[in-house]
């Protein structure tokens, strides 16, 4: 084996450990700190004329204030769909429909509701983790293996050290991100 293969495994392991902060990035957007944010429709698909279609694609969504959504469909007729699929979402957010622009009225977080967020936001930091700790895993192996198929012993322990780096590296981002988001959604 020889040193660009096992230099791919590394970077294969660092390409999935950025992967997971990414997804971790993504996830935590969507968990509102009390704040408006457009970003938090996120994912929520509207059904239009049958197809599942992105909020963003059939809707302007823009901040009034730092409470309130509004969104103003292109076409009256999906109003009604937008404001089931905000339902469906489960944001805990009861829409408003005006017959013109559907508003959202973030309403302020209570004690308890901030601490059951913080919980989600751990799990999600610890779903990331155990996804780098899985990069990590499996380019260890593949190190390991390239070892017992000739590849420097020497050389192996490096490559296993330069992968453990990144897996600590990535943990520490992780840790970083999650702190600075429970002071966020913490912060009254």
């Amino acid at each position: 084996m020889t040193l660009e293969e096992v230099n791919l495994f590394v970077e294969l392991a660092e390409e999935g450990m950025n992967h997971a902060l990414e997804h971790l990035e993504r996830e935590l957007i969507k968990v509102r700190a009390g704040k408006a944010s457009v970003n938090m429709l996120d994912g929520i698909l509207v059904n239009y004329y049958g197809a599942p279609t992105p909020l963003n694609q059939v809707a302007n969504v823009s901040i009034s204030d730092s409470r309130t959504i509004n969104i103003q469909p292109w076409e009256k007729s999906t109003l009604g769909p937008i404001e089931k699929a905000i339902f469906e979402a489960n944001l805990g957010i009861t829409p408003q429909n005006d017959g013109e622009v559907v508003r959202l009225t973030i309403p302020p977080l209570t004690e308890e509701r901030r601490k059951d967020l913080v919980k989600k936001v751990k799990s999600l930091g610890e779903d990331a983790k155990v996804s780098i700790r899985s990069s990590r895993r499996e380019a260890m192996e593949h190190i390991k293996k390239a070892v017992k198929d000739g590849f420097s012993e020497d050389g192996g322990k490096m490559k296993e050290a330069d992968v453990q780096h990144l897996t600590d590296k990535f943990t520490k981002d992780v840790d970083d991100i999650l702190i600075a988001k429970e002071k966020d959604i913490m912060t009254v």
